[in-house]
């Protein structure tokens, strides 16, 4: 992938099947989702854009800003203790697109779309099962941790992460 090449953009209807197919492709790493909730995301959230190379969608991101009826624990924990705050719920990027600084790229567009209204950036990566990779380049960008929390079954805890944006 050449970098100058890269268009980010809002994600449109006709990517929601390209997109779903990068999801499916990324779990457990990212969580499962059908299409009608694919759907509801890019008709709810405050942020989705995709990152296309060649015309290929490599990557997506997903985020929302507080005040959502968004029902994830994840989003609610960072509602519970944060007033102005931008949660990336999702993102995923091709096998094929690792490595490349699309990931970055994704990141630092959605820190500039959210940064007037929200002051922190946050997000959660699994610590139970571990993503060591997803972990390490988080902290590369700055993240740290300011919690955990574990799903209701107990099988999966993530690590709670923020970044200040101001």
């Amino acid at each position: 992938m050449n970098a100058d090449s890269l268009i980010i953009r809002n994600v449109r209807h006709s990517d929601l099947d390209a997109v779903l197919v990068l999801n499916q492709s990324e779990v457990p790493h990212v969580g499962s989702v059908d299409a009608p909730k694919m759907r509801w995301y890019a008709d709810n959230a405050s942020y989705f854009r995709v990152a296309l190379a060649g015309g290929q969608i490599d990557a997506y991101l997903v985020g929302f800003l507080p005040g959502s009826d968004y029902s994830s624990p994840n989003y609610r924990w960072f509602g519970d203790r944060y007033e102005n705050f931008a949660y990336i719920d999702r993102v995923a990027v091709a096998t094929s697109a690792r490595r490349t600084g699309i990931a970055t790229r994704l990141y630092n567009d959605f820190a500039a779309a959210m940064r007037p209204t929200a002051s922190v950036m946050t997000c959660e990566v699994n610590i139970r099962p571990p993503n060591p990779s997803s972990m390490d380049f988080h902290r590369r960008l700055g993240f740290e941790q300011v919690g955990s929390l574990a799903s209701d079954s107990d099988d999966k805890e993530v690590a709670m992460l923020l970044k200040q944006l101001r």
